[in-house]
């Protein structure tokens, strides 16, 4: 069987937006559904600040690849091995936190490749083949190629390493934590701040010269979605569940009060 495409590389490669529906709080097999009604491209699993398992983050992996929503995990900073395990079992993408260094950048896109990229062990994958896969050469070099590896720009250390983090190959994404970002700078929650700002730029600009994609996350005020996206984040994180379904019951609510 031929390996079901990743969604979200598919709209990186073709040079558009690839926008992503957080799920933090919802479990059913029925969200990469609801996310791909709703026009998302990739599925944001959270197990940094999600209460997922992994076997409960890889059911909605096995349940999105049939939608065509690629299913991303973000794992806890360091918790490469909940990657690869996600990994194994239908992800066709791991989120790292709290990036620092182009020595932690590597580590992250060696643990998530087949060799000769990186050091990743086989233990199937096969899901991403409907469980039918090729020979096995033949599937890590398709599963390398489907597969991707974001790391999360969080911190001024790494705003100040993002040229030598761009250039770690295997990377494909730096994907701004911009409300982590805020708090690390003393600035917490000014998403719009000049700081934040600048570091949008040399992020960007270091992303064009390497050949990868800048990514948005925490901005979810529209001026500043807009101003960022036209700075050149293409990889971006519309919002989460949590805070889709807060937004959608309030308004009902506050409309149907008003009406008695």
């Amino acid at each position: 069987m031929a390996i079901i495409a990743n969604s979200a590389i598919a709209c990186l490669r073709a040079g558009k937006t690839a926008i992503g529906f957080g799920v933090s709080a919802l479990r059913t097999v029925a969200a990469p559904q609801l996310a791909k009604a709703a026009g998302y491209d990739w599925l944001f699993i959270d197990m940094e600040h999600g209460a997922f398992s992994v076997n409960e983050a890889t059911q909605l992996c096995i349940a999105a690849l049939p939608v065509g929503i690629a299913p991303i995990v973000r794992v806890c900073a360091g918790a490469l091995d909940e990657g690869t395990r996600a990994l194994d079992n239908g992800a066709q993408g791991i989120v790292v936190p709290h990036v620092d260094t182009p020595e932690q950048a590597k580590r992250a896109a060696e643990a998530f490749r087949y060799p000769p990229q990186g050091h990743r062990s086989w233990g199937g994958g096969i899901a991403q083949f409907g469980y039918l896969p090729p020979p096995v050469a033949q599937a890590q070099a398709e599963i390398n190629a489907e597969t991707l590896v974001v790391v999360m720009i969080e911190s001024p250390e790494a705003v100040a390493n993002a040229e030598a983090i761009a250039a770690v190959d295997g990377v494909d994404v730096l994907l701004f934590g911009t409300s982590d970002l805020t708090a690390e700078m003393g600035i917490s929650g000014q998403i719009g701040h000049p700081r934040v700002q600048d570091a949008y730029r040399s992020v960007g600009a270091a992303c064009a010269r390497h050949g990868k994609t800048m990514g948005m996350g925490g901005v979810y005020d529209e001026t500043w979605a807009k101003t960022y996206i036209g700075m050149g984040a293409r990889f971006l994180l519309g919002g989460a569940d949590q805070g889709f379904i807060m937004q959608a019951a309030t308004a009902r609510a506050e409309f149907l009060r008003g009406l008695a």
